[in-house]
């Protein structure tokens, strides 16, 4: 398996550029659930009152927002907790390499909801992060210097 984690580099070293860049981001995202655990994310409604106070000015589908009105404020902990533990996964997925695909497919849906719900200013930042889970799933940029490049090299499939 270590002999497959330095071959990688070998057969899709043309992907060292996008793996430097998933490094990082798993990185990113492991602190900021760190940060979620650590602070009262968790705790208190903050999910709840980011919503309300971005919702009326978002440019979301009108079903879009009756569903988050009615489904996800009442229920704020429980999105909050799913939130915090999709970023973990993200992020530690991201660093060991271990199915991206999936984790940025993951991501995509996680970030359309963020600029949904979120002020404009930070929605272009979630709009930069949606572009690159979506290159990171279609080039499979676990394959360079990650354990997706093991599992692909024995099980051919889609999510390797």
């Amino acid at each position: 398996m270590l002999v497959a984690f330095f071959e990688s580099l070998k057969y899709v070293g043309h992907l060292l550029p996008l793996s430097f860049l998933r490094l990082y981001l798993g990185y990113y995202f492991i602190s900021r659930a760190v940060e979620r655990f650590d602070g009262d994310f968790l705790l208190q409604p903050r999910l709840a009152s980011a919503i309300n106070t971005w919702l009326p000015q978002s440019n979301a589908p009108d079903w879009y927002r009756s569903l988050v009105q009615t489904v996800v404020l009442p229920q704020w902990q429980i999105f909050s907790y799913t939130i915090t533990y999709a970023e973990l996964l993200i992020g530690i997925s991201f660093l060991i390499g271990f199915a991206v695909r999936p984790m940025a497919i993951l991501g995509m849906f996680l970030m359309i909801n963020f600029i949904y719900i979120s002020s404009p200013d930070v929605a272009d930042l979630y709009k930069v992060l949606l572009v690159t889970f979506l290159a990171m799933a279609w080039l499979g940029a676990g394959r360079c210097f990650g354990l997706d490049y093991f599992f692909f090299k024995r099980h051919r499939g889609i999510w390797w």
